[in-house]
This record gives C-alpha cells, sequence and structure tokens, in this order.
C-alpha cells in the first residue's frame, strides 16, 4: 500500500528514565506505571526505536509516525529487575546510557518475584555509589549480556566517572584532559565489552559547554544527549544537543497526553515555540 507523509514521524520524542521501583521519590517510576505507559505504547501501536534508527531520522530518514526513543540513565540494576522484564513481555526496547566506572563483572541475578531485597531510592543508590558498593545497585556486565540477547536494552556511554569535570578543576588544561580521558575511557571499555564502539553519549547532570563537545567529537560520539526539554526533535535537528522528556513517574495517561502534544504538526510546534520563548525570559531576568 502506498504510505503518505502522514505514516511517517515529523518529530520524535525521547523519553529519559533513571529508576523503575517501588521505593518512590525523585527520578523514579513504580514498576505498575512504567509497565502502564510500555503497555499503552503497545496496544496503541508505537515503535521504539534504536539508537541508530532515532540517528537516521535525525538525518532526514523516514521513521513510522508513532516513533517513541526511550533512554535510561546511569544503568541502575532496578531497571534490570523491573524495566527489562516489561520491555520484553511487550516486545519493546530501549537505551541504557552506562557509567562504565560503576559496572562490575559477577553472575547474573534475580528478578521478578524472586527477588527479595528492599527498594531503594535515588538518594540512597547514590550514596551507596560514592561509598564504593555501586555494584549493589548498578547493572552487571553479566546482565548487560543478558538484556542485549534479550533484545530489550542496547548500551551506550554516560562516560566512566560520571564527575562534573567543570566543577572539580579550577584549570581550564587539566579540566580538558580530565573530560577527555573520562570519555575515551568510557568509550574503550564499551568496545572491549561489547565488541563495537558507540556512537551515542548523554551527559552526567545533562551538563556540557565546549570542552565537553570537543571531548566526545574527538572520542567519536556524533550523538549527544542532554536533559532538555525545549525542542522537539526532527529531521535537521543538531544531534549534538538531543532534546529529552524526562518521565516524572506517572501513568499512561500523562505519557499518551505528553506524546499527542508532542507530535501534533500544529500544536507541538506551537508549545515549544512558547515553551523557548518563556525559558530564555526567565533566563533574561534571572
Amino acid at each position: 500500500m502506498l504510505q503518505t507523509t502522514e505514516s511517517f514521524a515529523n518529530s520524535i520524542p525521547v523519553l529519559t528514565y533513571h529508576h523503575v521501583s517501588s521505593s518512590g521519590g525523585s527520578l523514579t517510576i513504580s514498576p505498575e506505571n512504567f509497565e502502564s505507559q510500555i503497555g499503552w505504547l503497545a496496544k496503541n501501536g508505537y515503535v521504539t526505536l534504536t539508537a541508530d534508527e532515532f540517528a537516521r531520522f535525525l538525518h532526514g530518514a523516514p521513521m513510522p509516525r508513532k516513533s517513541v526513543l526511550l533512554t535510561f540513565d546511569d544503568g541502575y540494576l532496578d531497571n534490570y529487575v523491573h524495566a527489562h522484564p516489561i520491555l520484553l513481555r511487550y516486545g519493546l526496547n530501549a537505551v541504557m546510557f552506562l557509567v562504565t566506572g560503576r559496572v562490575h563483572d559477577g553472575p547474573y541475578r534475580a528478578i521478578g518475584a524472586q527477588r527479595l531485597e528492599a527498594p531503594r531510592s535515588h538518594q540512597a543508590c547514590e550514596r551507596l555509589v560514592h561509598d564504593g558498593r555501586a555494584d549493589e545497585v548498578t547493572v552487571r556486565w553479566s546482565e548487560v549480556d543478558l538484556m542485549r540477547a534479550a533484545g530489550t536494552f542496547e548500551f551506550h556511554s554516560h562516560t566512566h566517572s560520571h564527575l562534573r569535570w567543570d566543577q572539580l578543576c579550577a584549570d581550564p588544561v587539566h579540566k580538558r584532559q580530565n573530560i577527555g580521558v573520562d570519555i575515551e575511557k568510557s568509550k574503550a571499555i564499551l568496545v572491549a565489552r561489547l565488541g563495537a564502539g558507540s556512537r551515542h553519549l548523554c551527559w552526567p547532570e545533562g551538563y556540557f559547554d565546549a570542552d565537553y563537545l570537543d571531548a566526545a567529537k574527538a572520542a567519536g560520539f556524533e550523538y549527544l544527549y542532554t536533559t532538555r526539554n525545549l525542542r522537539r526533535n526532527v529531521p535537521g535537528s543538531d544531534p549534538h544537543r538531543i532534546h529529552r522528556l524526562v518521565d516524572n513517574g506517572k501513568d499512561a495517561e500523562w505519557l499518551a497526553q505528553k506524546l499527542h502534544r508532542y507530535q501534533d504538526p500544529l500544536w507541538g510546534r506551537a508549545y515549544y515555540w512558547f515553551k523557548r520563548a518563556r525559558h530564555f525570559r526567565d533566563e533574561a531576568w534571572s
């Protein structure tokens, strides 16, 4: 059957998740609400793209009208415990941005009803990472392999250390050196572990400046993900400034409203125009 331009996406939302957990709190969606969202996507005919399919869209390749990219930051264990089986159940897929310095070797762990460990909040996870106990709250390489084989997740870079070198280094030369080493080390580990280099990188805390951009480009990263949500991702968008919607822990009703507005050719464009105008006005007055 002949396909018209209406059959293809005019914009593609990129969703950001961190934790899928019953712990509650910031940066967290419950397994029930996550399944509500994923079930709604599947029921309504949405296609979850791979990172490279999304990249091709930015360069003008047609993608189905109901396309979305799901991304998870940091590589928390609860993504494997809860998000992985839900994605598997509905036949959808996502991207996980790994902090490679936090990922350890070891056998894969139990999921679902077999898992008895109490859920941890984002703040508790970060405290354990700070205390050198990242393996307790981060996916292992064995779990990465399992998810890759199942087709639920693909894996890309969130740097090696997740450190903000712009805050840690007073000397600009030292800052640039550390950024470069951090990003290059992350890429080398992903190549060694996954057998291929990634072209997709997500910034820790969403921050970047010219030094970060230069280091990422030098390491061969072409698609750079932010925490900004001021522009729709459309063909021709800047691949070094990919904007993402941040999940707020709500269910399918919230997601449906967000996606309908985002992808509406008229209202989506108008909404984001006003959003940018308000953002820059507030910045000028602050």
